[in-house]
C-alpha cells in the first residue's frame, strides 16, 4: 500500500504529537534513503555549500545551487514533506526579490515549502511569501547565516533578555503564519519554553529533548566524514571508514588481476572473437 505523501497541514498536526524526525539530503540516492528509512521531512539545507561542496560555510550556496540540489531531491518522489532552505542574500534585498526566489525553489526546485532564517526583522518577507501561498518554516537560535554578525558558532539564548528576545521572534514568526520553527543552537530550557508556547511543532538542532521533533545533517549521522563534530551530533555509522575499506579492497583487486573475473566479464561468440585478434594483428 502506498503511503500518503506528507503535507503542509500533517506537519502542523503533529504539534505535541509523535515527535518528527527529520534530516538533510542533498541529491536523489540521499533523498531515497531517507525516505525510506521514515523521514517526515526532508531538508534540503544550504548546509550542502559545507556538506557536499567542501566550502567553509553556509553562505556560498546560491538560489541556484539549491534550485539544482533541490530538483535532485525532488526526482526521488519522496513521502517526506521536502523543505528547501533560501540561501543567504536570497530574502535580504527585497521583499519582491524574496517572493521570486521562493516561487523558484518551489516551481523550478520541486519543494513542497520553504525554510528562512531569522525573527520580526524578517517579517515583511515572511508575511509577503506567505501571501503567495509558500508555506515558510522559520529558524531561530544559532543561525548559520549570520555567522559573522554572531562572531561564529555560538549558542544562543543563555541570557535571560536574548532568550526573551528568541521568545517574541518565535511569537511573532508564529503569528505571521509558519507552520514549523527550527531552533538551534539554543539552552534545553528556552526551547522548552518556545515549545510550550507557540501553537506550531519546533524541530531542535543542539536544543535539547524538549522539541517537537529533532535534524540532524544526513552525513554526520552516518559518519560520512571524519570532521570535527558538534557536540549535539550522535553518529550511527562510520560509513567514512567503511567506503575506505571498500575502495582500498577494490583497488588491491585492481592491481592483482582479481578484478574483473569471468562472470564480470562481457564475451562474444568465438568466431567473432577470432575476426577481432586477426583485424587488430593485421593492424599493428
Amino acid at each position: 500500500m502506498t503511503q500518503a505523501k506528507i503535507t503542509v497541514p500533517a506537519i502542523r498536526e503533529r504539534k505535541n504529537g509523535a515527535k518528527l524526525k527529520v534530516v538533510t539530503a542533498y541529491d536523489t540516492p540521499t533523498a531515497r534513503i531517507a525516505d525510506s528509512a521514515g523521514a517526515d521531512i526532508i531538508l534540503v539545507g544550504d548546509t550542502l555549500a559545507h556538506v557536499v561542496l567542501g566550502y567553509e560555510d553556509t553562505l556560498p550556496a546560491t538560489v541556484d545551487i539549491m534550485i539544482h540540489h533541490t530538483a535532485a531531491v525532488a526526482r526521488a518522489k519522496p513521502n517526506a514533506l521536502v523543505v528547501a532552505d533560501m540561501p543567504w542574500l536570497s530574502y535580504h534585498i527585497s521583499v519582491e526579490e524574496a517572493v521570486r526566489n521562493a516561487g523558484r525553489l518551489i516551481r523550478e526546485g520541486g519543494a513542497d515549502c520553504v525554510k528562512l532564517e531569522g525573527g520580526r526583522k524578517r517579517l515583511p518577507v515572511v508575511k509577503a511569501i506567505l501571501e503567495a501561498e509558500i508555506p515558510i518554516m522559520g529558524h531561530l537560535g544559532l543561525t548559520p547565516q549570520s555567522i559573522h554578525a554572531m562572531g561564529g558558532y555560538r549558542v544562543q539564548g543563555k541570557r535571560f533578555e536574548a532568550a526573551r528576545e528568541l521568545l517574541e521572534d518565535a511569537r511573532a514568526l508564529t503569528g505571521a503564519g509558519v507552520f514549523s520553527l527550527v531552533l538551534e543552537g539554543v539552552p534545553d530550557v528556552l526551547a522548552q519554553v518556545v515549545t510550550h508556547e507557540i501553537a506550531v511543532p519546533t524541530i531542535g538542532i543542539g536544543a535539547g529533548r524538549h522539541c517537537d521533533g529533532q535534524v540532524l545533517v544526513f552525513h554526520d549521522v552516518l559518519g560520512m566524514h571524519n570532521d570535527h563534530l558538534a557536540r549535539f551530533v550522535r553518529q550511527y555509522a562510520h560509513l567514512a571508514d567503511t567506503a575506505t575499506e571498500a575502495l582500498q579492497h577494490f583497488f588491491a583487486d585492481i592491481q592483482s588481476g582479481a578484478f574483473p573475473n569471468e562472470s564480470e566479464t562481457y564475451h562474444t561468440d568465438e568466431e567473432s572473437a577470432r575476426l577481432l585478434r586477426d583485424f587488430i594483428k593485421n593492424e599493428e
